[in-house]
């Protein structure tokens, strides 16, 4: 039975990927909260889940206010009804607190959300109903204004305390005002006294403010309940993002895994029947084993060998390439001469050139120092960037080698034609593997576009550097560069010896 591979498993990368639905609800959950357009009463639930905190948290200050009410009313009148409005207003503060406890085990949903706010608002009425009666009493036995005075400071405290209580649940702050203002209404109306008329002004403009600064608190909350929520939207976006990312990463790590084992296959598959094309071919072009009478057929033969060379390098090319980027690109270093592998590599590929009738122009500086470097790669670079040079430049043309040290203290070589060139926003397409400009494209001579990737990896694995600069119409230039610490010290010559020869500048037509 065969073994499922990992590099044979195929993404289907037009199904929607399987968090997409959460995705898009993050997305229009930040939408709605950066540009404001909340919905209403969106967060009444958590309103009323901070409403029963509050009370539960402030259960013990109720009771202290009321008995220390009744215990001051008893200081300025003997009055019983002290005793049973205090545990009268002890009962309603213990109901509402069973009633917050029960709440806070009860309330889990938007379903139960209308049933409980109304029994707190319920509640609320109660606990300003026993207000209102120790509003509406006046003292029997004190002369003067100063249980008015003592009830006005009292109703004062508890109407704070039942504003900083409730701000939390919309509207209780009237439920539990209204009737106070209306006994002290009704009481002034009864009256007719000046000191009734200031109790019941004094209250009804602290029931405003406390209305006021109550609605100030909820709309605070409700902006500190939309950051919460937005921050915990942003919190999962990010884990989504992480999630999709994670499933990328996994899925680039099983392409480059199908890409390895391709093409480790495609080296040996490959290069094993093209080493058999390339040797029949060059006998038979030889005429080796007796000649070919017809002179198509060894034209065939010729481009068929020259076909398998091209396709042997475009392997070698895309292996080399596919090493540097898998980090097993190894380097063989030792000491080496640029200007040696220079006049080599020019060699090389003046044969084309001359073909061409293009001339090439050494500038190399004197007495440069040998450089830590492989040999191999750094012929290749030269080498590629000559071919490309050549390729380019038209018929008559010039190319330019320079050699010579960076500002840093290291090496450079430069090899600059004046063919067509490449428009600037080519640059990184032509330096991407088979990225070709527009002007490759056109031409005659396709590359396969894996040159200057090598070059950039190879310079890049030395250390290096590798810039490429070109103007339509101007030519192209590209300079490999090696850093300072790949440059060897020249030691001083060694008395006796006759000195080196100093290679000069030559001009190649």
């Amino acid at each position: 039975m065969p073994q499922t591979m990992t590099d044979k498993n195929i993404v289907d990368r037009s199904r929607a990927h399987k968090n997409a639905a959460v995705m898009k609800t993050v997305r229009a959950t930040r939408e709605k909260l950066q540009y404001g357009r909340e919905t209403p009463h969106g967060f009444d639930n958590e309103m009323l889940r901070l409403h029963i905190n509050a009370v539960l948290q402030g259960a013990a200050a109720p009771p202290v206010l009321v008995l220390l009410t009744a215990v001051g009313g008893l200081w300025f009148d003997d009055a019983v009804w002290l005793l049973a409005w205090a545990i009268m207003t002890l009962v309603v503060y213990a109901g509402l607190i069973l009633t917050a406890r029960r709440a806070s085990r009860g309330h889990s949903n938007d379903e139960s959300f209308g049933r409980w706010r109304n029994r707190f608002l319920a509640a609320s009425t109660l606990v300003g109903s026993t207000w209102a009666l120790f509003a509406y009493q006046d003292c029997t036995t004190c002369q003067g204004d100063t249980f008015v005075f003592y009830k006005s400071a009292a109703l004062l405290i508890a109407l704070a305390a039942t504003a900083m209580a409730t701000f939390a649940l919309r509207h209780a702050l009237y439920f539990a005002a209204g009737p106070v203002i209306a006994a002290l209404a009704l009481r002034a109306g009864i009256s007719r006294d000046v000191a009734d008329f200031s109790a019941l002004a004094m209250i009804t403009a602290a029931a405003l403010f406390f209305v006021y600064m109550s609605k100030r608190l909820y709309t605070t909350n409700v902006k500190m309940l939309s950051f919460q929520t937005e921050k915990d939207d942003l919190i999962a976006e990010l884990e989504v993002a992480n999630s999709v990312s994670d499933e990328a990463r996994r899925r680039a790590e099983e392409s480059n895994l199908a890409k390895s084992r391709f093409l480790a296959s495609m080296s040996h598959e490959l290069r094993t029947p093209l080493n058999a094309i390339l040797g029949f071919s060059e006998v038979m072009s030889g005429e080796v084993l007796g000649p070919i009478e017809n002179a198509s057929y060894k034209e065939y033969v010729g481009d068929i060998h020259r076909s398998g060379q091209h396709l042997l390098n475009l392997i070698n090319e895309i292996l080399d390439l596919s090493r540097i980027e898998a980090g097993r690109y190894e380097l063989n270093e030792n000491a080496l001469s640029l200007a040696d592998i220079a006049e080599d590599c020019i060699a090389l590929v003046q044969l084309k050139a001359r073909s061409k009738n293009i001339r090439i122009v050494e500038a190399f500086e004197e007495n440069l120092p040998m450089v830590w470097a492989d040999e191999k790669s750094m012929r290749q670079v030269v080498l590629n960037l000559l071919s490309n040079a050549v390729k380019f430049t038209p018929s008559g043309g010039e190319i330019r080698v320079k050699l010579g040290w960076t500002a840093g203290g290291g090496q450079y070589m430069a090899i600059k034609d004046n063919g067509p060139g490449i428009a600037e926003e080519e640059i990184p397409v032509v330096l991407s593997a088979f990225g070709q400009g527009s002007v490759a494209i056109k031409s005659a001579e396709q590359g396969t576009g894996l040159g200057l990737p090598i070059v950039q990896a190879i310079l890049a694995k030395h250390g290096g550097e590798f810039v490429l600069k070109s103007k339509l119409r101007e030519g192209t230039e590209g300079i490999a560069i090696l850093p300072a610490k790949r440059v060897l010290e020249s030691m001083a010559p060694v008395e006796g010896l006759p000195n080196a020869t100093v290679k000069k500048k030559r001009a190649f037509s």
